[in-house]
């Protein structure tokens, strides 16, 4: 199964900015998932393979960018103008990108698919 790390999570004053790193090569979409406390896993950002396609829920759409280096095989989540109800745990999900659209993987999970552990992010008023 595919190995997965994040890393860059923190903490931060409302306004501030994080970036978020996943490894994973360009064979894999990878997406950007976030649980706040008490509430479901719901996916942020999600990029493909190539780079070219990515996706954004509403809620961070001017404020979050995902990107991609594939010669570091590393995916990034920049995050600025960040607010309260960011807050929560993020993680890296990643599927094989000829099976999926952006869109699919943010919308929903499968069973078995690779997680990374989790990176805290937490943004104080």
């Amino acid at each position: 199964q595919l190995q997965l790390a994040e890393s860059g999570g923190g903490l931060v004053q409302a306004g501030g900015s994080l970036r978020l790193s996943c490894e994973a090569s360009n064979y894999y979409a990878v997406g950007w998932f976030r649980q706040a406390p008490g509430k479901e896993r719901e996916g942020v950002s999600c990029i493909s393979g190539s780079g070219l396609s990515t996706y954004y829920v509403d809620s961070v759409k001017g404020r979050f960018t995902i990107s991609r280096d594939n010669a570091k095989n590393t995916v990034y989540l920049q995050m600025s103008s960040l607010k309260p109800e960011d807050t929560g745990v993020y993680y890296c999900t990643a599927r094989p990108s000829r099976i999926t659209t952006v869109q699919q993987m943010c919308a929903m999970t499968l069973p078995g698919q690779s997680w990374g552990q989790g990176t805290q992010v937490t943004v104080s008023s």
